[in-house]
């Protein structure tokens, strides 16, 4: 009974979370799309809210899709509390839960990861810090990036 549970269910999850996907894809491409100073400037007002309410809700969807089920104990720090969020060792795809449950805030990645197709879409409307590991000054900047947005008094997402 449960291989045909899984064989039945198998198919059914990928579409699912492909169709999930692609409409997250979709979402970031009109919120980024014609964006005022990509990347250097916060995104703000409909595009901000459509990022961290619609991504949110379109990620914990996904992963409840996938079969996890994910409940908070306590409250997540607000922006004035905590403008930084450490999440160790932030090595798998299980960060997307922790993104998807602190309001989708900005991230730190490599900046290879924004050229991925569909992924990189969806990355960039994150507003990451991209850490380029072909320059040598790339951990500085990364350093002083992040201070610059811990220090911009709510203009800037959490970061991640």
């Amino acid at each position: 009974q449960s291989v045909l549970q899984g064989i039945i269910l198998l198919p059914l999850r990928a579409i699912c979370i492909t169709f999930i996907l692609l409409l997250a894809w979709l979402v970031a491409s009109i919120a980024t799309f014609c964006q005022p100073g990509r990347g250097f400037l916060p995104l703000k007002g409909w595009r901000r809210t459509m990022i961290q309410t619609t991504l949110s809700s379109l990620t914990r969807t996904a992963y409840f899709v996938m079969g996890f089920q994910v409940k908070v104990k306590g409250k997540v720090a607000s922006l004035p509390e905590a403008p930084i969020f450490v999440a160790a060792p932030h090595s798998s795809f299980f960060d997307a839960i922790i993104c998807a449950l602190t309001g989708m805030p900005s991230i730190v990645s490599r900046a290879e990861n924004l050229s991925t197709p569909v992924f990189g879409t969806i990355l960039s409307s994150l507003q990451p810090v991209a850490v380029s590991r072909q320059d040598p000054d790339s951990r500085k900047n990364t350093v002083a990036e992040i201070t610059r947005r811990a220090l911009s008094r709510g203009q800037w997402p959490q970061v991640i």
